[in-house]
């Protein structure tokens, strides 16, 4: 079987392993000049994979099968690009979101540590003791590589044979006859298509705007004050900072930036690739929203700030389209890559069962 895969983030990366392994026909085709993108979602330093998911319990219990993706590419890649820091949960009202994921991961039956305010600020003196109400840890979570996951994908897809290019835009698509048309003209045809574009779906197939909302936001690297550079470096992520800002945090490792985002900082875009180039004080504003819980934030410099361009369905769950030979794939719902490997299984097996209502319940995660 021929297949195409059209964008080279990390489901389509997985898709394409997958159906290498499988003894399919890939040829996987990147827009962007590298794999991974810098543009894509998939082309940051690094990524959070956890398991608290508050309400989503669906995607709670399929981490166990992504950590088991994960653990076969490493091994076919003969690397793990998985740091294994755990992640923290911080409350700044003993109401916020980061209860609703502690409760969510006792209710499961996971491992998870509670700590008071006075213990969470003694393992992590970059909290501030007067706005942390109290804490809690899992063991279960860590930072993914991205631009190492990406490349050594990349590198694989092509010692087994398969097409990888960059710089290759695709432009018009023909889902019913599973073919592509290029930037520069050229035609490709295959068996079967599957569009894995991320943010850039809704420039192929702008009716599945009805479906798929864009969005932008930025994350912003920081260097800490020297005397508590050696306790990020020991941090878990930060998976919740409290409070209403979303914020999320993943330490300095394995060669990474400190990286904090927000929730709150994203806005709506019909255009994924608008308003790419960072903002003039973009990055202050993204590290002032880290202060309740961090303490001397004023003191955090500003190094880089990385813009970012996403896909969300309304619930946030996943979102399939099929047809008789091409499926549209966006796991791009802000918490997709942790289910990278795993997401490129399912939508490999899909692809060469048919079977597209299973592929759909599995990646909706309702279950």
């Amino acid at each position: 079987m021929k297949v195409i895969i059209v964008g080279a983030g990390i489901s389509g990366l997985s898709t394409a392993w997958s159906l290498a392994k499988a003894g399919a026909e890939v040829t996987l085709l990147e827009q962007g000049s590298a794999i991974p993108s810098p543009m894509s979602a998939s082309g940051d330093q690094h990524r959070i994979i956890r398991r608290a998911y508050g309400g989503q319990t669906g995607y709670q219990r399929r981490i166990g099968e992504a950590y088991e993706a994960w653990d076969e590419l490493w091994s076919d890649l003969g690397e793990k690009h998985l740091v294994d820091t755990g992640f923290l949960l911080v409350s700044q009202t003993g109401a916020d979101q980061s209860i609703a994921f502690r409760d969510s991961l006792e209710a499961g039956g996971y491992p998870v540590e509670r700590m008071s305010a006075e213990e969470a600020v003694a393992r992590h003196p970059y909290l501030d003791p007067d706005t942390v109400h109290s804490a809690a840890f899992s063991p279960e979570g860590g930072v993914l590589l991205c631009r190492r996951i990406g490349s050594g994908i990349a590198s694989w897809l092509r010692d087994a044979g398969a097409v990888v290019r960059d710089n290759a835009r695709v432009v018009a698509l023909d889902r019913d006859a599973a073919s592509v048309r290029l930037e520069t003209g050229e035609k490709l045809f295959a068996d079967r298509l599957v569009v894995t574009a991320g943010a850039w779906v809704l420039k192929l197939l702008p009716e599945l705007g009805g479906h798929l909302t864009g969005y932008r936001t930025a994350v912003a690297y920081l260097r800490p004050p020297e005397d508590l550079r050696a306790a990020w470096e020991a941090s878990p992520v930060l998976l919740d900072t409290g409070g209403t800002v979303d914020g999320y945090v993943l330490p300095p490792v394995a060669g990474t930036g400190l990286k904090v985002g927000a929730g709150l900082h994203k806005v709506k875009s019909g255009d994924a690739d608008a308003r790419r180039v960072p903002e003039p004080g973009e990055g202050e504003r993204l590290r002032g929203l880290f202060s309740p819980p961090f303490a001397r934030i004023d003191e955090y410099a500003v190094e880089d700030v990385v813009t970012c361009a996403y896909t969300f369905t309304r619930d946030e769950h996943f979102f399939l389209e099929a047809g008789a030979r091409s499926l549209v794939v966006s796991a791009c719902s802000g918490h997709g890559y942790k289910f990278g490997a795993a997401v490129g299984r399912r939508v490999a097996q899909g692809v060469l069962s048919g079977d597209a209502a299973g592929l759909r319940q599995w990646l909706e995660a309702r279950d």
